[in-house]
């Protein structure tokens, strides 16, 4: 199957206007320093950290508060139980009642982590891509948690919840030529700002199928899962045009011949995304020791 596959994100532009002298970021946790690990623009002490982090910070901030709240759609009318019903799928009153808290929590948490994956963005020169997408629709996530609970007979709606990572979902992307090291630079800074990493999928060195990194990670307040994709343009490409396909093939409605050639026609689209040097041997950071020793930035 296509893995890390999410909606298709739309493309944002990630320069944010100055904030106000009066914002303040809340509590992120120190930057990488120059002793191997990456660190903002090059520089080679902790003083010229500090400030290209604040930047980036403040300038996060500032964006977030131009792009404003997330979507906040609802799911479809519900059935006059309660209940939730979509494409051959369904959650019964209680099951969605839990679905609409697990909901609620991720937008929460979206406003604690957009700003740091806006910055680690900015530290690495990344585009984020799809940023007005960042959380995941009630009515996909619903369907996500149904079509689990059918596949795994006996499966609670918590315990289906619970391997849910991407109820908010960014992208990052480079060129390939700027992709391993923006991808060392982001992910090892998330590391550094608390950010525990829970999954590293790198599939770039696969012969078929979806190539990217997928990382999930445990934002530092509350400890709310979400994703990180890192991409290049073309294999983000690759992934927009087998989005449907790969919806497609995940009903349980599809027979297994039509999957299969569903999954051939997504081989075929990858086949042709160049591989970025040194992409295939990027692991997930380790753990940042200090990861709980906070200052404030701004």
């Amino acid at each position: 199957m296509n893995v890390g596959h999410q909606m298709p994100h739309t493309r944002t532009a990630t320069n944010a206007t100055k904030a106000p002298h009066a914002t303040r970021a809340p509590h992120a946790t120190r930057a990488p320093h120059a002793n191997g690990a990456a660190t903002a623009n090059g520089a080679a002490n902790g003083g010229a950290t500090a400030r290209a982090v604040r930047r980036a910070v403040t300038a996060a901030l500032a964006g977030a508060l131009v792009a404003g709240t997330a979507s906040t759609a609802t799911a479809r009318p519900q059935g006059d139980d309660g209940s939730w019903h979509g494409e051959g799928l369904s959650l019964t009153a209680p099951d969605n009642r839990v679905a609409d808290d697990f909901i609620d929590r991720a937008r929460r948490a979206e406003r604690d982590i957009s700003p740091q994956v806006r910055a680690a963005a900015q530290l690495s020169g990344a585009e984020l891509v799809g940023f007005d997408a960042r959380l995941k629709s009630p009515d996909s996530l619903k369907r996500k948690v149904a079509t689990s609970m059918k596949e795994t007979p006996g499966q609670t709606v918590d315990e289906a919840l619970a391997r849910i990572n991407d109820s908010v979902r960014y992208t990052l992307q480079w060129p390939d030529a700027r992709y391993t090291r923006g991808v060392e630079v982001a992910s090892t800074t998330l590391s550094h700002w608390g950010n525990k990493p829970v999954k590293w999928s790198n599939t770039w060195s696969r012969a078929n199928g979806y190539k990217a990194v997928n990382s999930s990670w445990s934002a530092p307040r509350g400890g709310h899962r979400y994703e990180v994709q890192f991409h290049t343009p073309a294999s983000k490409e690759a992934q927009l045009k087998t989005h449907k396909l790969y919806e497609e093939q995940r009903l349980p409605s599809t027979s297994p011949e039509r999957a299969k050639a569903l999954q051939r026609e997504q081989d075929r689209i990858f086949a042709a995304v160049p591989v970025p040097a040194g992409a295939p041997d990027l692991r997930s950071p380790a753990p940042y020791a200090g990861a709980g020793e906070r200052t404030r930035i701004g």
